[in-house]
This record gives structure tokens, C-alpha cells and sequence, in this order.
């Protein structure tokens, strides 16, 4: 990025093959338009201005007036908002305000005269404002003015023109102008809810494609994946916004592509886009043409596919969830139990003997129901075509210190062009990823990703999708990953008051608040469920996208049944991030899907608190903070923490927080704190204020300690303990904090590799990493640990901490260290699904028979104590829900020496040692004992002890 700095009109801009400048008063949230909207004016510049020269003379303060005015177009302030109304915050006064649209985008502005108009036409400002309906559809505009057109106007004409609305005086001098954002009068005359992409019938096959703005549109029809001619290039016809056309069968097999001429507000100009279908179902390898398939065809379907419905492993309640999540390629990448043409791939998952599997076939039989699959639509950073790849000899990396820098240096050199991305870099939602696949031409994504779904079903386990609605990888006419804004410029991006694209997510904000933005999200969803038999979807940000959309998605999942779709829909989990931030926060682009709003629901939102409250701080805050597990008050590192009391004020809040996020963090939950007041959820309040609790029943609530985002739980229990202690001790508070999440009510979500001490290094963010640092091993002989620092770019500020700890050879885990660690996790699995008790299903449960016994003014620190009440059948009371325990009781002790709590209240009760923890390989926690006659309970350091009591047979 440039920084001009000379001159009243100048500011910070970035160029791209352009000199450009704009006036002073041009906003800084706009600094972000796509490259093309510089390199397009910077065509229309005959003599660009040199970089460091001042505007001294009257001929360049005059060109600079110019460009002054003809820039006011590049906005977008006003906001068409249905039929006859437009919305824009500006006085008349005594001028006279007007619309103008021109066909082929002549407007300019020259000595504060608007021309290049094809029609004028006068607008009347409503004095009664806005109508209701329009606030409510664009709140963040609820104070602009209201503008009538005529009666009778032809607007759906103009929709297809450069647009703008200007305010002149009496002597028709332009005082005011400004471009339109369409998206509300597009929803009001053109939302549809016929076919759109390609339908296959026995005799045709016929492409609809929604582009009510399009002047013209065209197929190009290809034999072939790339390269030759088209052998066809077939006009479109348009009907109320929808262009359609209908070709012979002998298009199936074939590729497409759509020719769009449309006005573009980026370019401020009509521009010829090239782009696939929004509803593409299948790509070429190099993803610049549509593959022609039919997903209904028997030749597409592995040998059972249509029966797989009744394979599913069973799931009574979403209650009974436990989810584990893992990107396609960590998973076989570096297996050697798998073929080489299918590691890193769909198929690695049909290897029923490969280290991989067999690994997952443990954790299933052991309770995880689902695997969370990263995402594997069609998303940009990876090459699908694999000789493009490059790669870093692994001997060499193998060959530095484990502090060096040099591996980084070589695996951020080839970062974008390997075949390593997470995938939130979303361009085509409905096409499964290319690089997956052994071959990413023609169907072989389809079937390999069909087998995957098909293997893993029958491993015992079902699949969660990871999508990403809420952005989109590119925009404007010529970005190779633009599709949707080529199609319906300024439609499927949610913009900013000045008209340019919110980045708040990373880049090109989605709007699902829009019409046929929820409507593609919507099918796409119910694609994945019935052509996919996906079980379950995790939204990244779901945030920001709107509620309505979150619940309209639910009940079109919920509404699939086998008999009609193939599919039973009723058992299809949808649950997501629900951050409240940017442009959407605090419902100012409508009521979004935020945590607190999420609340009545039954859609799941990750649960930050209870992760916080256990590590320490926040991915965001100093990477020393410690929390209950990693020892704050009870084993501080040099982080300066505060005074004791400081310490012991956090770890109660912590504590506090945690015990709520147990309890499936309801809001109506009562909880006595650590200062002794009886609380609900939704009174006990994080440190900046917000309520701990959202949730109104236990389904609403995903528990995790870890995920994909962030340092492993491994790596950051290794950054944040104090240096001098053992590799053991790290590894018992590693399962101390995973048997928080797996004993707790609602939705336990683990990060893959957390049950084997997975490092990535100490990477913060290792989306871009390289297998080299997202290496996982089934073989269980390495954990990644001491691999050299990490990628300088996410991680150069925490290095000097990072450092000595990857030099220190006693922080990297043992063989033994790795294989005890992965027996606990099954075992807290086994202990989850060996009682109901732990998998309560409705809100007035948990609050019945869930309670905490450590809480108070005189609390024990870093001891948390729950127990868990059944009733027995024939007796008032509750009702019985476990044929085996009637009562059960978790001690989770996170202090480095062992305790004992004496509870009143649980005197003189039958309790013992969970017998999955008497037969433990764990020493320790075989020596947690109970006292019925003192109600003591006796917890080794670093411990989760579980204690039932058997029903009487």
C-alpha cells in the first residue's frame, strides 16, 4: 500500500496500476474496493499525476475538481429501496432532486453538470420518511430521507442502467450526487423462487440463472475441461429476471460458462463477466468452467449410496452429540497406511485398516458421534490440479533445530502454492473441493466425496459440514474467484453506507438479509443434506448472517424426510459461531445470529466462556494470562497477574464462569457464586460485562476448549504453565481440561489431536501452515511438538516466548506420554455415555438435578465439584432416566497437589470410583477416594475423579 500524503485531495490508497486520486472527503472504510475499480479508472486517466508532486497550479487544482466531482459516482449513498421509494440522507432544500440511469454508463460530471443521461426523472421527497417495512428490512439507514418516483415508472428498465440520483439547483447546477444500492428494490420485483442451475430431464438439459440486472447473457457450451472453442455459444432469454435457455442431452459431460453484460458500480462501467453458475454442481480442474452433471445418476452413486439413510449410526437426541473436528488433509496427509495418490484426500477415508480409520473407529466405538469436516466446498489458496503444487523436502525440514526459523522461512515461501489451506476462502458454496479428489475433472469429486460420506457413516460416525456464507473469496468483474458479483453487481455483498463492500469478516461480506442471497444459502444447504446426506452443519461467523435465515435453514433441514428426499432431516444439527461483531453487531443489519439471539432456537453456538475461563485471558488477549487449569493463583508463571487477591478474585470468577458453562450455560440456571449470592446464568457477568450464560436449553450450548483457530490445547497448556514444569504434568492438565468439555451438559466439540497432545508448534494460525506444521500422526509416535518456530507472520511477537520453550527437549511428550493420554480421552468418552445423567435433555433437568458444591466466600480454589441426581421408578419425585446410577458425582481438581473436599451434603451416600476409572492405566486417578461418613472426597493432583452410585438390583 501507498500512502499519498501531499495535497488537500490526497490520502491512503491502494494502487494497482493506477494514480489515481481521490478528494480528501473519500471515507476510510472504502480504502478497501477491489483492485479492479483503480485499474479500470486508471484506463480512463490520459496523463496520470506523478506520485510526489504538490498541486500548486490552477490547472492541476482544476483537473483535481474534476476528478472531485466525477468520484462522487464511485459511491453508492442512496438505497433504492422498494418500487417507487428511494432512501438517501440528504437535504433538498430548495433544489430539486432526480434520478438518471444511462444505458451504456455515460454519466460524468463537468463544471457541476451531470451528463450522459438517458432519462431524468423528477423525485418527490415523502415527508412521512420510511415506511416501517423498509426500517426493519435496513435499520443502519432508519433516519435517511424518503424519495417517491413517479406513479407508473418503468423501473424494472432502469435497474439494468448505470443509475444515480442528484440534487440540483434551480439553474440546474449539480449540488449532490450519488450512485444506488439495488438490493431492496431487487427483493420487492424480481425474488424468485423457481429452478435455477441445471435441471436434467431424459430429453434436455436446461440452465436458469438469476440476473435481473443483466442486459444480456450467454452460455459458452465446451466439450472439454479446458482449452478448444465452444462448441455452442447459446443466447439466454430473459423472464421476469431469470434467463433460461434449454439444450440437448448431450450437454451432460459437458462444461459451460455464463458471458454476463451487466453494469458494474465497481468500474462504474458495462462490463462483459465471465463466470460459472452460482448453483454450479461440478468444475473443471483449473475451476473456470461448470461441469454438466446430473447427481441424481446411478453412475455417480457408490454400490448402497441410496440405502445410506438407513445405515446412519443411530441418535436418539441431539443431546447425545459429541462432536470431533479435523481438516480432510491433516487426517491422511502424512499416513503412510494409505495409498500415495489418495493421502490428503476423500478417499483416504475408505482405508478401513489405515492408521487414520482406525484411530476414528476408537473414538466412535468409544462415543464421539460426529466428525466436523473444515471445509471442503470449492475454495481458493490451493491449486486442485496437484503438478502445480510445490513442496519442501521433508529431510531438510527435519534437518534444522526445533527453535529455528528456517522451516517456516521454506514452508511460508511456498504457502500459496502447496496444496495446504484450511478453506475459509470460499468461491463456489455447492462443489466439493477439487484438491481432494484423485482427479478434479469431470464426476470424480462427486463419487470419491460420496464414498468418504459413505465410509465414515459406516465407521459409526456421521459428517458435519463446515460452510462459510458469510463471505465470499472475491468480487468485482475480473477477480478469477468472483462469481456471484459478476452476475448481480452490489447484490450478494453486503456494502457499507458509502456503497463500497464490508470486510469485516476478512473480505466481501455476504448479505443473507437480502432475498436470493438466504434463497442460494438455503439450497445449498438442503443440496449438501440430500445429494451430500451431510448430518450436520457448522457456520463460520454465523454472526453475520441474519437469524431468520439460521431458522429458516433449521426448519428446511428439519422438513426432509427419507420417504420424500432420502434423507431424515429431523436429525440434522446445525450450530455455529455465533460472534457479535462488525457491521452486524447489535443487530445493525437486522436481528443476526448472535449468541444471545440464538437463544429459544435449538441451534448450537460455540460456548468462548467456558473456554477462557479454563485457559486464561482470550485468543486475543496476553499469551500468558493463565486460567483455572493452566494455574492461575496455584501455579503462576512470570506473567504479572496482579496481588493475590487479585488472583484469587479471577480464579473464582473463572471458576463461576466454567460451572455455568457446565451446566449447558443456560440463562436461567441458578448457580450460588463464589461470593455466595444465588445467581442465574444470565446474572453472572464476563469481564467486559456481557451475561456468561445465552443459552435455553443444553442443545444451544457447543463446549470446546479448542479448535482449528488458535494454538492446540497442548501447545497452549505448554505456553502458559510455568517452564520448569514436567512434560507429565503438562500432558495431566491437557486431559483435565478435555474432561471438563466431555462431562459437561450440552454439546462436548473436541479439536482433533487434542486426545494426543497434537502440536502445531506453538502456531497461533496455522491456516496456511503447510502439513509440516498441521501434522497429525495416528501412529501415535510424534505429536509435532519442536518443529522450528512458527510462520513469522501471525506469530514474530510471541517468538522471544516461544523460543525456549522449542529448544527445552523436556516439553516434547514420549511415545508412553501420547498413548496414555489418548486411553484417558477414551475412557472421559466412555464415562460420558456410560449415564444419561451426563447427556440431560431439557433445561428444567439440568436445573433439577445438576448441582455445585464448591461455591461460596470460603470455596476451595481450583476445585470444581458436581453432582448429577437421578430419580428411582415407583417414588415421587424426579423421574428415572439411568437403569444402572442413581447419583453421580465429578471432583475436577486443577491444583498441583491433591485435595480433599468435605461436602455435608453428600454424606453417607454409596459412592465409588467410576469402574472405567478403576480399571484406568492412570495411577492417580485410581486413588480418588470417597468417605461416606465425613461426605470427603479425596482428588490427586490434576485429576478428574468420577464417583456413581449403583442402583440397588
Amino acid at each position: 500500500m501507498l500512502r499519498l500524503t501531499s495535497s488537500p485531495f490526497s490520502l491512503s490508497l491502494p494502487i494497482s496500476l493506477s494514480f489515481f486520486t481521490l478528494p480528501s472527503f473519500f471515507p476510510r472504510p472504502s480504502l478497501y474496493l477491489p483492485s479492479s475499480t483503480f485499474q479500470t479508472i486508471s484506463l480512463r486517466i490520459k496523463t496520470p499525476p506523478p506520485l510526489s508532486c504538490s498541486l500548486s497550479s490552477s490547472v492541476k487544482e482544476s483537473a483535481s475538481f474534476s476528478q472531485m466531482e466525477n468520484s462522487l459516482l464511485l459511491y453508492s449513498r442512496a438505497y433504492w429501496v422498494s418500487e417507487f421509494v428511494i432512501a438517501w440522507n440528504v437535504d433538498v432544500e430548495n433544489g430539486f432532486c432526480y434520478l438518471l440511469s444511462s444505458k451504456y454508463a455515460s454519466l460524468s460530471i463537468s463544471n457541476g453538470q451531470i451528463q450522459g443521461e438517458d432519462l431524468k426523472i423528477k423525485l418527490e421527497e415523502d415527508k412521512a420518511g420510511l415506511s416501517a417495512n423498509v426500517v426493519e428490512k435496513f435499520p443502519h439507514i432508519r433516519g435517511y430521507r424518503a424519495f417517491r418516483l413517479p406513479p407508473g415508472s418503468d423501473v424494472k428498465s432502469f435497474l439494468k442502467s448505470q443509475l444515480a440520483v442528484v440534487i440540483c439547483d434551480s439553474d440546474e447546477k449539480c449540488r449532490n450526487c450519488t450512485g444506488l444500492q439495488l438490493p431492496g428494490v431487487l427483493d420487492e420485483l424480481f425474488s424468485y423462487n423457481g429452478p435455477l442451475g441445471a435441471l436434467f430431464s431424459e430429453e434436455a438439459v436446461s440452465l436458469y440463472l438469476w440476473a435481473p440486472t443483466a442486459q444480456l447473457v450467454h452460455a459458452y457450451i465446451y466439450k472439454h475441461p479446458s482449452g478448444d472453442d465452444p462448441i455452442e455459444i447459446v443466447p439466454l432469454e430473459e423472464e421476469h429476471g431469470v434467463w433460461r435457455t434449454k439444450g440437448p442431452k448431450s450437454w451432460e459431460g459437458c462444461y459451460y460458462v455464463y458471458e454476463v453484460c451487466v453494469y458494474h458500480p465497481s468500474t462504474s462501467r458495462v462490463e462483459k463477466c465471465y463466470a460459472n453458475d452460482p448453483y454450479a454442481r461440478g468444475l473443471s480442474a483449473d475451476g473456470r468452467r461448470t461441469f454438466l452433471l446430473d447427481l441424481d445418476s446411478d453412475e455417480l452413486k457408490p454400490d448402497g449410496w441410496d440405502n445410506l439413510a438407513n445405515e446412519k449410526p443411530i441418535l436418539h437426541s441431539f443431546s447425545d452429540i459429541s462432536i470431533y473436528e479435523m481438516h480432510i488433509r491433516d487426517f491422511s496427509a502424512n499416513d503412510l497406511s494409505v495409498q500415495t495418490e489418495f493421502r490428503g484426500g476423500y478417499l483416504a477415508f475408505t482405508f478401513p485398516d489405515s492408521a487414520g480409520v482406525l484411530h476414528l473407529k476408537k473414538l466412535s466405538s468409544a462415543g464421539i458421534t460426529h466428525v466436523h469436516l473444515l471445509p471442503a466446498f470449492q475454495f481458493a489458496g490451493v491449486d486442485d490440479q496437484k503438478e502445480n503444487w510445490k513442496n519442501v523436502d521433508t529431510s531438510v525440514l527435519e534437518s534444522f533445530p526445533p527453535d529455528s526459523d528456517q522451516q517456516q522461512a521454506l514452508i511460508t515461501a511456498i504457502q500459496n502454492i502447496d496444496g495446504y489451506n484450511w478453506g475459509y476462502n470460499p468461491v463456489l458454496w455447492g462443489v466439493p473441493k477439487g484438491s481432494y479428489a484423485s482427479n478434479p475433472n469431470g464426476p470424480n469429486r462427486a463419487v470419491e466425496f460420496r464414498k468418504m460420506v459413505q465410509a465414515l457413516n459406516r465407521t459409526g460416525l456421521r459428517i458435519v459440514l463446515d460452510v462459510v456464507y458469510n463471505h465470499l473469496q472475491g468480487s468485482g468483474p475480473f477477480d478469477e474467484h468472483s462469481v456471484l458479483d459478476k452476475i448481480v453487481p452490489g447484490y450478494y455483498l453486503r456494502r457499507n453506507t458509502d456503497g463500497f463492500i464490508e470486510n469485516s469478516t476478512c473480505m466481501n461480506n455476504t448479505a443473507s438479509e437480502h432475498f436470493m442471497v438466504e434463497r442460494l444459502i438455503l439450497d445449498d444447504l438442503v443440496h449438501w443434506a440430500v445429494n451430500y446426506k451431510i448430518d450436520g452443519f457448522r457456520f463460520d461467523l454465523m454472526g453475520h448472517i441474519m437469524k431468520s435465515t439460521m431458522v429458516k435453514a433449521k426448519n428446511a433441514l428439519h422438513c426432509l424426510t427419507k420417504e420424500k428426499d432420502g434423507v431424515d432431516g429431523s436429525s440434522i444439527y446445525i450450530y455455529g459461531e455465533g460472534w457479535d461483531f462488525g457491521e452486524v453487531a447489535k443487530n445493525g443489519r437486522g436481528i443476526n445470529a448472535s449468541q444471545f439471539n440464538l437463544s429459544g432456537t435449538h441451534i448450537g453456538t460455540f460456548n468462548d466462556r467456558i473456554r477462557d475461563a479454563m485457559l486464561g485471558g482470550s485468543p486475543f488477549g496476553h499469551p500468558l494470562q493463565q486460567g483455572f487449569v493452566t494455574g492461575l493463583l496455584l501455579q503462576p508463571n512470570d506473567h504479572d497477574h496482579g496481588t493475590e487477591a487479585d488472583m484469587k478474585s479471577m480464579l473464582a470468577a473463572s471458576m463461576d464462569h466454567i460451572q455455568i458453562g457446565m451446566a449447558a450455560n443456560l440463562q436461567d440456571f441458578v448457580l450460588t457464586n463464589s461470593k455466595g449470592e444465588e445467581v442465574k446464568g444470565s446474572e453472572v457477568l464476563t469481564y467486559g460485562g456481557t451475561p456468561v450464560a445465552f443459552a435455553s436449553c443444553p442443545i444451544e450450548t457447543v463446549n470446546y476448549v479448542s479448535a482449528h483457530d488458535n494454538e492446540t490445547l497442548f501447545d497452549i497448556v505448554s505456553l502458559k504453565t510455568p517452564m520448569d514444569i514436567s512434560v507429565a504434568e503438562r500432558c495431566r492438565i491437557n486431559h483435565l481440561a478435555t474432561s471438563v468439555i466431555a462431562l459437561s451438559q450440552g454439546i462436548p466439540f473436541f479439536h482433533s489431536g487434542d486426545e494426543i497432545l497434537r502440536s502445531k508448534s506453538l502456531d497461533r494460525d496455522s491456516y496456511n501452515s503447510g502439513d509440516w506444521f498441521n501434522r497429525l500422526d495416528f501412529t501415535y509416535n510424534s505429536n509435532n511438538w519442536g518443529v522450528g518456530l512458527p510462520p513469522q507472520e501471525k506469530n514474530e511477537k510471541s517468538w522471544p516466548l516461544i523460543k525456549p520453550r522449542l529448544a527445552d527437549p523436556s516439553f516434547g511428550p514420549q511415545r508412553t506420554d501420547i498413548l496414555a493420554t489418548v486411553d484417558n480421552f477414551l475412557n472421559l468418552l466412555r464415562i460420558r455415555y456410560s449415564s444419561p445423567l451426563f447427556r440431560l435433555r431439557t433445561a428444567n433437568a439440568i436445573q433439577q438435578r445438576v448441582r455445585f458444591h464448591n461455591t461460596g466466600p470460603s470455596l476451595v480454589y481450583g476445585v470444581i465439584v458436581m453432582s448429577i441426581e437421578d430419580g428411582h421408578d415407583g417414588f415421587p419425585g424426579l423421574s428415572q432416566l439411568d437403569p444402572i446410577y442413581s447419583f453421580v458425582v465429578v471432583v475436577f481438581n486443577a491444583s498441583p497437589e491433591e485435595v480433599s473436599f468435605v461436602s455435608p451434603s453428600l454424606q453417607s451416600r454409596s459412592l465409588q470410583l467410576h469402574p472405567i476409572q478403576v480399571m484406568s492405566s492412570d495411577d492417580l486417578v485410581k486413588r480418588s477416594k470417597y468417605e461416606s461418613s465425613s461426605g470427603c472426597f479425596i482428588v490427586p493432583r490434576r485429576t478428574t475423579a468420577v464417583f456413581v452410585e449403583p442402583r440397588k438390583m
